[in-house]
Formats: structure tokens, C-alpha cells, sequence
């Protein structure tokens, strides 16, 4: 049985309407009020590092943006891109995403592949709540065990 009290024009209402006038007077959950948008720089952040975080990638990118990117890491105050070989498109409540890696040698490419579609998949739509309809994967590289890093000559000794 409900708990219920009579207020002042002899109406009666329940314990539970007592505890909660945003929702009767404004009209549904607070919490659904309002649009909330998420930028494809939040979305290429975030699966950028969970890409990263899977076994087998060497890195992000193809060899020219990488140094581009790393003559970019050098320069002072410059941020090192955690979006770099990622490219995404949002809408309202879906996300597609085209990931460019470079695999290290002797890695099951599929499998790679896989692991970092599950990952991506799984961390933009935990933190954004958005769909991925898909992850397209380009494999781009393959680091050798005896390739040295694409560092670019330093100007400056």
C-alpha cells in the first residue's frame, strides 16, 4: 500500500512524488533534459589509445605522418597526437572509424586486427554511449626487429 498524505486542497499524493518534484513539475528525468553532443576529436582520442593498448601495434599511422608527427612532438609546447591514424565520422548516436596501424613482425595480422577492433569498439562505446557501426582497419607497415625508428635528423646537436 502506498503511503499517502493529504496537503493543504485535500488532495493526496504518494511518498515517492514527495521525494521527486523535478520529475512532476519539469516533466521527465532530469538527467534526459538537454542534448549532449560528442566532437570526432573525443571519439579519434579515444580510439586511438585503445588501439594502442593491443598487443602487436608498433604504432599509429603511415610512415609519413608518423614523422610528420614526430618532428610535431619535438617543437616546444607541442602535444604528442594521440589521434594520429585515426579518422572518424560521428552523427547523433552512431560512429564509424577508419584506424591506419603499423604491426610489429611475426604478429598474427587478422588477429591484431581483431583485438584492436574489439578494443576500439568496446572503449568509444562505453565512454561515449554512441554505436560504432564500424572499424575499418589499414594495415600500413610492418616494424622488422632490426628496422630502426623513422626519427627525423635533429637540426640541433
Amino acid at each position: 500500500m502506498a503511503d499517502m498524505t493529504e496537503n493543504r486542497g485535500g488532495e493526496t499524493e504518494t511518498a515517492a512524488a514527495r521525494r521527486s518534484p523535478l520529475t512532476k513539475r519539469g516533466g521527465g528525468d532530469p538527467g534526459s533534459r538537454g542534448r549532449t553532443t560528442i566532437a570526432d576529436g573525443v571519439v579519434e582520442k579515444i580510439a586511438g589509445l585503445a588501439a594502442r593498448d593491443v598487443d602487436g601495434v608498433h604504432a599509429m599511422g603511415s610512415g609519413l605522418s608518423r614523422t610528420f608527427g614526430a618532428v610535431r612532438d619535438r617543437v616546444p609546447g607541442g602535444a604528442k597526437s594521440v589521434s594520429r591514424g585515426v579518422k572518424v565520422e560521428v552523427g547523433e548516436v552512431q560512429a564509424a572509424l577508419d584506424l591506419e596501424i603499423v604491426v610489429e613482425y611475426g604478429v598474427s595480422i587478422a588477429d591484431v586486427a581483431r583485438d584492436v577492433r574489439e578494443n576500439v569498439i568496446t572503449a568509444v562505446e562505453r565512454m561515449t554511449g554512441l554505436e560504432v557501426v564500424e572499424v575499418n582497419i589499414a594495415v600500413s607497415d610492418v616494424k622488422l626487429p632490426d628496422e630502426e625508428e623513422e626519427e627525423p635528423e635533429r637540426r640541433i646537436q
